[in-house]
């Protein structure tokens, strides 16, 4: 059995032609994530976390190097495979949660196992599970416009988990909340890492939100950077 991280990277590069100049905000970047951690990623604009951020998620793929998820070669999929590899092992939370307002919390869930094989019944009883977990079985049939910004991230949560994802990506998930609400989403992460053995991945400008995971890792020019000292 391979002694392998759950995230594996070396020499990770991305690279974009822009005009006639070619970007690179991310080069020849090494990660070792272990399953069941829960990592911040810190950095100013342009640093390369919410690039980095994309490729574990196999929302893009790497101009160069190793990137091995879960013993899976995904630097080397090609896009139809990659979709389907992030169907199954993927679940992603943005900052502005994307729920589709006319869908009730349950329809917004629901929307993966959509394209499962899983049978109405079953569907059902997954969904109502998940948003027992994220603490909102009583607002299942409240459209976004009826929940506050904490519960529709929490629905936005519960889309992201319902078809058991390994891992989970974050970019920004409490940056348009205010602090209690924000407080009570790390919670919820922290709890997915704890008791579920998620293992997410956040980009967060708040050293606040980054002090709730287990590690957090600075990025300055497209590589990892030492952490600035405290204050």
């Amino acid at each position: 059995m391979s002694s392998q991280p759950f995230i594996h990277c070396r020499g990770l590069t991305k690279s974009y032609h822009k005009g006639s100049t070619t970007v690179t905000p991310l080069e020849g970047l090494d990660l070792d994530v272990e399953e069941g951690t829960f990592l911040a990623l810190m950095g100013p604009s342009g640093s390369g976390k919410t690039t980095l951020l994309n490729l574990i998620a196999g929302i893009d793929s790497p101009t160069s190097g190793e990137l091995h998820i879960g013993g899976h070669d995904i630097a080397r999929l090609g896009r139809a495979a990659l979709t389907r590899w992030r169907a199954d092992h993927v679940g992603y939370i943005f900052q502005l949660y994307h729920l589709v307002p006319i869908l009730s919390a349950f329809e917004n869930v629901e929307l993966p196992l959509l394209l499962t094989s899983q049978g109405r019944a079953e569907r059902r009883a997954r969904v109502l599970q998940t948003l027992e977990l994220v603490g909102l079985a009583d607002r299942a049939d409240h459209r976004p416009t009826e929940l506050s910004g904490g519960q529709e991230q929490r629905v936005a949560i519960a889309r992201a988990i319902v078809a058991d994802p390994r891992l989970l990506v974050a970019d920004e998930p409490t940056g348009d909340l205010d602090r209690e609400s924000a407080a009570q989403i790390l919670d919820l992460l922290r709890m997915l890492v704890r008791d579920h053995g998620k293992t997410v991945v956040m980009v967060t400008h708040d050293p606040k939100a980054a002090a709730a995971a287990d590690t957090c890792l600075h990025l300055e020019k497209g590589r990892l950077a030492e952490a600035p000292a405290a204050p």
